[in-house]
């Protein structure tokens, strides 16, 4: 089994995810090295992408508080593919984002 090789960062506090919502959002290098790096939150595609991308590549909370916003990370949680590890920390350290497909609103 492969494991999870990068340092697995989750937010202090769920309430302190206040990023936006709207609009186009351009991440930091050490964030989104790939030179596509515009994400349109008003494009259902690119939010998605641009959650994994922070959550994935993440390197302290503040990354987090920053770019991902608490009810659109809940709204997409059971859509954005992530390594378990992550995934397994998340939910660990915030219970209420388990749930199922089945339960979560259409993305």
């Amino acid at each position: 089994m492969r494991r999870y090789a990068k340092p697995i960062v989750v937010a202090d506090d769920l309430n302190l995810l206040r990023g936006r919502t709207t609009g186009v959002i351009t991440l930091p290098r050490h964030l989104d090295w790939s030179g596509a790096a515009d994400y349109d939150l008003d494009s259902p595609g690119r939010i998605v992408d641009l959650y994994r991308t922070v959550l994935i590549e993440a390197t302290k909370p503040d990354d987090l508080h920053s770019f991902l916003d608490r009810t659109v990370l809940e709204r997409l949680w059971p859509s954005i593919w992530l390594p378990p590890e992550l995934r397994r920390a998340w939910e660990q350290g915030f219970p209420e984002l388990r749930r199922t497909v089945s339960e979560a609103p259409a993305a």
